[in-house]
């Protein structure tokens, strides 16, 4: 598998950065961000998407970025697409 960093959000500092990369073998953007709580945890199952069952399936995360990396969301999109990836 081959990342391409895309960005990192400048204001967390040098350890545990929410971060976002564009893994071009499959198509896919990955996210590194902060685990939402219990909280915040209990309100997205509580609230499931349209059709889907509550919960959060086994092999899935619920992670948190800043809104700040709105931009950088916008430029792993804009990476995938002119690599034609998307």
């Amino acid at each position: 598998m081959a990342l391409r960093f895309i960005a990192v959000d400048p204001e967390t500092g040098q350890q545990g950065s929410p971060t976002i990369w564009l893994d071009e073998e499959n198509a896919e953007l990955v996210v590194q961000g902060w685990r939402p709580g219990p909280a915040l945890e209990a309100e997205v199952i509580a609230t499931p998407p349209p059709g889907h069952e509550p919960g959060i399936p086994p092999h899935e995360a619920v992670i948190r970025i800043p809104a700040r990396m709105v931009p950088m969301l916008r430029e792993a999109c804009d990476v995938a697409e002119r690599a034609g990836l998307s």
